[in-house]
């Protein structure tokens, strides 16, 4: 496998920025949940959203972000898995007839999303603890991380109306912030320093 490049890691990153960012714009807008277009809407920039989540995933595995061993690997590829599963929910709950979309047979793909959430929760603490990434890339996945951790809470707390600003907020402060991250400072987690040309 070839080795890892900045560029690479760099695109990863924007597309976690952008799918984050579309994302947020899209519960500022219309709530968390939506209603009728705006739900759609919701759906398919949360889609966006995952894809770019699945750009992380995939500089994690590829920098073995959580640790060297087998098992490292393989919790990264079953979360990537959940988190797939969780996307197909989105783009159907997106597209189809509402009808069709708020069917029994979809719920099991929409348990997908907050098992991803909570997937990608426990693997900041690992990859934190393991220590493979530097500076405030070992340490940001942390804040990122935690959007269902302090987004559910918040719904729970305070209603839809407050708590969208707080999904939306942390949105851009967590994963969009990351994403910017893997952007400007690819050597963190490459190991190594890296030109702003690479």
């Amino acid at each position: 496998m070839r080795p890892l490049s900045a560029a690479a890691v760099r695109r990863a990153g924007a597309g976690l920025t952008a799918g984050a960012l579309t994302w947020a714009t899209a519960i500022s807008i219309f709530g968390s949940t939506g209603v009728g277009v705006g739900e759609r809407v919701v759906d398919l920039t949360g889609l966006c959203f995952q894809l770019g989540v699945l750009c992380l995933l995939w500089v994690q595995l590829r920098t073995r972000a959580i640790g060297t061993s087998r098992a490292a690997a393989v919790a990264l590829r079953v979360e990537a898995v959940v988190l797939g599963v969780a996307s197909v929910w989105s783009l159907l709950h997106g597209v189809l007839p509402d009808d069709l979309k708020n069917g029994a047979w979809l719920a099991p793909l929409d348990m997908c999303w907050p098992l991803s959430m909570l997937g990608m929760a426990a693997i900041s603490v690992k990859l934190a603890v393991t220590g493979r990434w530097s500076g405030l890339l070992r340490w940001w996945p942390l804040v990122a991380e935690s959007w269902a951790v302090v987004t559910v809470p918040a719904f729970l707390l305070v209603g839809e109306d407050l708590s969208r600003w707080v999904g939306a907020g942390h949105l851009v402060i967590g994963y969009a912030a990351l994403g910017l991250m893997l952007v400007t400072r690819p050597g963190q987690v490459l190991g190594s320093p890296v030109s702003g040309k690479a």
